[in-house]
């Protein structure tokens, strides 16, 4: 709840959070004085316009009646945030693509009845929230190909070579752009005309605030700047005529730092179709340790490769503020891909230290992003297990519970929001060095984020720490919630991979 203009400051009250990468469990605090926390609350250096969220990627635990599935969507409609992005994709046909087969004079072959349940699902969760939706797979037959289309019959058989050919049989991407504009109208306008001029009824008029256009296309689609620019053009042009308030996302790049052409291209207007609305950009960070690193090493690597992520970032934001300033940037997936995942070693998860030093780092670009004022911070993503990439998942697949990078998003969620105030923040004395720190001014209260990167715990000294409570994500909470944590003689410890909240 945002407390209205005119509240005393003093009204309000304080509230810290502190968010820890890496500590060792066999090794104690150490023996010097403990950090101490300066906050100038009346000193702000930028106004946040960062709203926290996640991405749900379409696999088969999330169709109904898996157990999965049900405990995941009940996280996202628990976490009630704005932005959630949905992506049936690449590698199950059957659950991402409505026309598998080219349209004939005879007959067309668009089926919704394996789609429609999840995306129903996920609507439900996200109602109230504007979602972005991004179905970013184009149905091959749309391109020229050497081969026949193949996809597997079983619709939960992943099959990662759907995706053929890179030029359009329709080279004016009038056909592309019928094909989403009648997927859209399935669920915003209650049904489409085919190309054979039958009609197909849904019954759904959903709102669709945002749509994504196309997922990696320096990567999954291999699209060229202008390919893409010119595709984008022809997918918003389609769906605009038949849902005008919905907005758009572009590019969803891959690999920005290796990728700057296309910003330098796609938000140059010049390029575009003209009145095409270039309302938000995306791109995506994956942190990706060594094979035979373990958390001694993450706690270097995740956050080393962070910063080089951060650098890019200043750099896309200097070319989108020269060139489309009123665009908007969406950073819609960002976590850690492990090397074994998708391999037969991936059937062994991950050590329960991971999942807190991941978290911690969706924390510190939470805070770095906050500071360059990007728009949407999405943490990568709802479930992921065995062959679909377990590393990332959000959902502990095994007992059907949200793991502690959920309890981190949520934690963030529920205590910052566009708008808040970052000030003038530091950390002195023991310790100080392994922990960033940022203090927000918010309509209901004072509040600090620390990010603990280094493998050891940490004492940080509170003010009015007597008058202080805590709510903390590590170790110890494991897949559960927060857990209540106590100072004593004016410090907090900040226990191995921690994300925690004090209130005064």
């Amino acid at each position: 709840m945002r407390l209205g203009h005119g509240w005393p400051m003093r009204s309000l009250p304080w509230i810290f959070v502190v968010a820890l990468a890496g500590s060792s469990p066999t090794r104690t605090l150490n023996a010097q004085q403990p950090a101490q926390l300066a906050v100038d609350w009346n000193k702000t250096t930028v106004v946040s316009k960062s709203a926290s969220t996640l991405q749900v990627v379409v696999n088969p635990p999330l169709r109904p009646g898996d157990p999965l599935s049900s405990a995941a969507y009940k996280a996202v409609k628990d976490l009630g945030a704005d932005y959630v992005r949905y992506v049936p994709w690449l590698p199950y046909p059957r659950l991402g693509v409505a026309e598998l087969e080219p349209p004939t004079p005879q007959k067309t072959s668009w089926d919704f009845h394996l789609i429609d349940p999840m995306t129903k699902d996920f609507l439900a969760a996200t109602e109230g929230h504007p979602a972005i939706l991004n179905f970013s797979t184009i149905p091959t037959w749309l391109f020229k190909t050497d081969k026949p289309i193949t996809y597997p019959d079983d619709p939960d058989k992943p099959f990662w070579d759907y995706t053929q050919g890179s030029e359009l049989r329709d080279p004016s991407g009038k056909e592309l752009g019928d094909y989403y504009a009648r997927l859209v109208s399935w669920y915003a306008n209650g049904g489409f005309t085919d190309e054979n001029g039958a009609r197909h009824d849904s019954g759904y008029h959903y709102k669709i605030p945002y749509w994504e256009v196309l997922n990696e296309v320096d990567f999954e689609h291999n699209m060229t700047p202008q390919q893409y620019t010119d595709r984008y053009d022809a997918i918003v042009s389609a769906i605009h005529a038949i849902s005008p308030e919905t907005k758009f996302v572009g590019m969803a790049l891959a690999m920005p730092s290796l990728s700057p052409q296309y910003f330098e291209y796609f938000l140059d207007h010049a390029h575009h179709r003209a009145g095409t609305p270039l309302d938000l950009i995306s791109y995506h960070f994956y942190a990706t340790p060594g094979k035979a690193q373990t958390a001694e090493d993450w706690q270097y690597t995740f956050f080393d490769e962070a910063d080089g992520f951060l650098n890019s970032v200043r750099y896309i934001e200097s070319i989108r503020k020269r060139l489309s300033p009123e665009t908007r940037t969406d950073t819609d997936e960002l976590g850690v891909i492990l090397p074994t995942d998708n391999t037969p070693e991936d059937k062994v998860p991950p050590p329960p230290a991971y999942w807190n030093v991941a978290s911690a780092l969706y924390a510190y670009l939470f805070i770095e992003l906050s500071h360059l004022q990007i728009d949407v911070i999405g943490e990568s993503q709802l479930v992921g297990y065995p062959t679909q990439f377990p590393s990332v998942s959000m959902m502990n697949w095994q007992n059907n519970k949200p793991n502690a990078r959920y309890w981190v998003l949520k934690l963030i969620h529920d205590s910052f929001h566009p708008g808040d105030k970052l000030v003038e923040s530091k950390l002195s004395g023991g310790g100080s060095d392994d922990v960033t720190v940022q203090g927000f001014v918010t309509p209901v209260g004072r509040k600090a984020l620390l990010v603990n990167k280094r493998n050891h715990s940490v004492e940080v000294a509170l003010p009015d720490a007597d008058k202080s409570s805590a709510l903390t994500v590590d170790g110890k909470s494991g897949d559960e919630s927060a857990r209540a944590v106590k100072s004593s003689n004016g410090r907090i410890v900040l226990e191995p991979f921690a994300v925690t909240v004090v209130s005064w």
